[in-house]
């Protein structure tokens, strides 16, 4: 089945070590198996080029989100399914992200958990880096983070393991499609999508 109108971005947000990078690779490679073309935009990754040049404070990780969307917006208006995987920890950013996208249909995915767990997870090394003194304006610690209080999707990271996550995900874009095809209101810009099946182990 396919949909006249579907959703072009997937906006993972949550804090560090919620599992964004991780549920968004799994969205991505049920994306390729089934062949919608998708791409993936870490913010982890994103900061080893496109923003270098930006620290993390709260300026400059409102520059960030805006760079994000302003690339995942081009991206998907060549017929990509865009999957942004950003702390992106303020609720003002991440609106003006969806404004930024304009008829773009947007998913927000709220990746929760407590940050004791994020903490012990630790895979990056950030929060043992954070308390070595290394690194300032760490989101959740010393430096907020905004959950969004009407996420799309909202996963407790800490009772869902990462396929079980990323197969909501799925659901939720599955719904999406459905619901397009049945009542098409109006067109916007972007690939289709057929009906997602549960993500495969």
């Amino acid at each position: 089945m396919t949909a006249e109108r579907q959703t072009s971005v997937v906006w993972f947000t949550g804090v560090p070590g919620a599992g964004k990078s991780t549920i968004a690779s799994l969205v991505l490679l049920e994306l390729r198996r089934q062949g919608v073309p998708a791409c993936l935009l870490d913010g982890d990754e994103l900061r080893q080029g496109l923003s270098c040049d930006l620290g993390f404070s709260d300026a400059d990780r409102s520059e960030q989100v805006r760079r994000v969307a302003h690339v995942a917006r081009l991206m998907a208006d060549v017929g990509l399914v865009v999957l942004v995987a950003l702390v992106s920890p303020f609720v003002r950013d991440r609106a003006a992200a969806r404004d930024l996208l304009g008829d773009l249909e947007l998913l927000e995915v709220f990746l929760d958990v407590p940050l004791e767990i994020a903490s012990e997870r630790d895979p990056k090394g950030l929060y043992r880096r954070e308390r070595q003194g290394e690194l300032a304006n760490f989101t959740g610690l010393d430096s907020p983070y905004e959950a969004p209080e009407a996420p799309d999707v909202h996963l407790r990271t800490d009772t869902l393991t990462p396929d079980e996550a990323a197969s909501r995900v799925l659901s939720a874009l599955s719904i999406r499609a459905a619901n397009y095809a049945v009542s098409p209101a109006k067109k916007t810009k972007g690939p289709r999508l057929r009906v997602f099946s549960k993500l495969r182990d």
